[in-house]
């Protein structure tokens, strides 16, 4: 997953970083490996922190990313993408010295794309290559893949039925908090596994 992460930002980042004289040659590569780590980062981080079903939420939605710029707009008011957004915009300032103007203009263009293009890909078709439930199964360390197996479905479609009021009882594979608590967990390990830099390290490593 973290491979086509990082091959999906550098399709979209021609204009907005390798074209762009506001960031400097020298910083193309690391820009976008700063990219994918900040789309890969917070998604891990949302799904820790119990918010799988508005990860979910935002992948659902193929209608707000068809790559309008009414959609993009749509994109950067949810605050998974908004957070993002200010996260990278903020490492573009400390690490690569852009001004707060052209930061925010990056940050701003690059995430909402990539995470337009991710969300369209969702499902397979024609792009195919990814899939929510691969990337939840690739953050959560297996989890999301063990959750699935015990309920029979996707998780798009399991968190759906309990929303829904289809599934309220507990069953062999736990409540809607133990499933939530069960992703948080295992994405809760993958940070730990992969901190002290060691999410960049691997992204880096795609681009030798």
């Amino acid at each position: 997953m973290l491979k086509e992460l990082f091959e999906l930002v550098k399709n979209n980042a021609a204009e907005t970083v390798v074209n762009n004289p506001d960031v400097p040659n020298e910083y193309n590569d690391d820009v976008i490996a700063e990219a994918t780590n900040t789309v890969a980062s917070g998604m891990r981080n949302v799904v820790a922190g119990g918010g799988t079903e508005s990860l979910v939420s935002l992948f659902g939605n193929k209608d707000g990313a068809s790559g309008s710029g009414n959609s993009l707009s749509s994109l950067m008011r949810n605050p998974i993408v908004s957070m993002m957004i200010g996260h990278f915009a903020s490492k573009l300032m400390s690490k690569y010295k852009l001004g707060g103007t052209q930061a925010n203009s990056v940050a701003g263009s690059l995430i909402p794309s990539v995470i337009g293009a991710l969300i369209n890909k969702n499902g397979g078709g024609s792009e195919g290559g990814f899939s929510l439930d691969g990337l939840l199964n690739s953050i959560t360390g297996g989890q999301s893949g063990a959750v699935a197996t015990q309920h029979g479905g996707g998780i798009g479609d399991i968190l759906s039925q309990f929303t829904n009021g289809e599934n309220n009882n507990s069953g062999t594979g736990g409540g809607l908090m133990d499933i939530l608590g069960q992703l948080a967990g295992g994405a809760q390990q993958q940070q730990q596994r992969n901190g002290g830099g060691g999410l960049m390290d691997l992204i880096k490593g795609f681009m030798k």
